[in-house]
């Protein structure tokens, strides 16, 4: 069957909401390392892993053993109505390495479920269901997590469990704190903040939910000892923090294991899932263990930590710990950063993030005007060439990336030759527009 037939399925039984990348989708039937294969036979070099995802690469033995020698035991579910042997020992791999004091961890299948997750236990814990939110952010498809989302284009409902209050994003190109000095972006958000809590909301507050760094928005992020700044005020009223890790966790930013520890902060709760099964579903929550155990009503989750899953994620965190993918996250990190800051193409307003997630927001040469156009330009030439990038974005103009921990360095000047080529060709279609 031809990519245009199955497309044309796609079309047929999928909702007009879910919509492949690129003029002509392409299907990848197979994977190895960074690279993965097309139907046609096509090979590309990975630069955004399943969204960030496909953490430690393709076809990686340690996983796919893992995984087999449970699935040869004969048991793929079994349910929380009975322990889970695999789900307790990730448990705790995940909440000694989470930095949450007296730490307890619940198991679920994606982000989504983990910041909805969050989010019941922070208005039960409080008693309220007043929630602080960072405009620009992105935390889910379901009702509560999109009520808790910041972008226009990915709020699907305007119906919402929750009452929010949005906080200003850590935007430093645009709107009213743009271009400000460190110090003042913090103090004028601390201001910000207080001001929200004493006009737009009741005073009891649940909690703040927050991506250090955030994805959909297109790796915008505050500066380093922002939510150390916020949390002095969250805890004048009691206010919880959650802090997302579901993009920024597992040492993709290098310099620290969490998006948080920038910050010289440590929250109440943080949420996690994407890379941590490298394309097995699985995410969750760990939490201040007198916030998770706060529920009064029986609650559990079907799939979530079910064994396969389960083994999955324990054979990728013993990976990523044993072979320090953090330090490799940093390195190569630094080589695609400097590698994108020195094309100096006069369509890149700003390069963002940190380690393996960068991303830089194009826009209309010698303005600030968003070019999504040019975003679409370098989505297309990077493919082919044999490249697979990302987009986001509040404008759609910014290209995300965040590759497999495992990257090289050579993979990494690969791919800053294919996005130097794709720059260009997007740039000759600026000024010739």
């Amino acid at each position: 069957m031809s990519t245009d037939e199955l497309l044309n399925r796609h079309r047929a039984v999928m909702p007009n909401w879910i919509n492949p990348l690129y003029a002509d989708p392409i299907e990848l039937v197979s994977g190895s390392g960074c690279r993965v294969t097309d139907a046609s036979g096509r090979t590309y070099l990975d630069f955004f892993g399943g969204v960030l995802t496909t953490m430690i690469g393709y076809d990686v033995p340690e996983i796919s053993d893992a995984v087999r020698r449970q699935l040869d035991k004969g048991i793929a579910h079994s349910s929380t109505l009975y322990l889970i042997r695999k789900q307790v020992e990730l448990a705790e791999k995940i909440a000694k390495v989470s930095g949450i004091p007296n730490p307890k961890v619940f198991l679920a299948n994606s982000g989504t479920e983990a910041n909805d997750t969050a989010l019941l236990l922070a208005t039960q814990y409080r008693r309220s269901n007043q929630i602080l939110a960072m405009r620009n952010s992105y935390h889910g498809r379901s009702f509560a997590a999109l009520a808790v989302t910041g972008q226009r284009s990915w709020s699907a409902t305007s119906l919402s469990p929750v009452n929010v209050s949005y906080l200003h994003s850590g935007d430093r190109l645009r709107g009213v704190f743009a271009g400000l000095p460190d110090a003042e972006y913090i103090e004028r958000s601390v201001a910000d903040l207080r001001e929200v809590l004493a006009t737009t909301t009741a005073g009891d507050v649940a909690c703040l939910i927050a991506e250090p760094i955030q994805g959909v928005g297109g790796f915008v992020a505050p500066p380093d000892g922002y939510f150390k700044a916020i949390k002095e005020v969250l805890d004048e009223h009691g206010i919880l923090w959650v802090s997302d890790e579901v993009q920024t966790g597992w040492g993709r930013t290098g310099e620290h294991f969490w998006g948080y520890q920038a910050h010289d902060a440590v929250p109440d709760m943080l949420t996690f899932a994407k890379g941590i099964g490298n394309g097995f579903t699985l995410g969750g929550v760990v939490a201040r263990g007198e916030i998770m155990d706060c529920l009064s009503a029986i609650s559990f989750n079907t799939f979530g930590g079910n064994p396969i899953s389960a083994s999955a994620g324990q054979a990728v965190l013993d990976y990523l710990l044993n072979h320090d993918l953090q330090s490799n996250a940093a390195r190569v990190g630094e080589v695609l950063h400097a590698g994108v800051r020195g094309l100096n193409s006069p369509i890149v307003a700003e390069v963002r993030g940190k380690g393996l997630m960068l991303a830089f927001e194009l826009v209309r040469p010698g303005t600030l005007d968003p070019a999504p156009e040019l975003a679409l330009r370098v989505l297309e030439e990077t493919k082919a060439n044999g490249l697979l990038v990302g987009k986001g974005g509040l404008y759609g103009n910014v290209i995300r990336m965040g590759p497999p921990l495992t990257l090289t360095e050579a993979e990494a000047k690969e791919g800053l030759d294919i996005l130097a080529a794709a720059l260009a060709a997007a740039h000759q279609q600026a000024v010739t527009a």
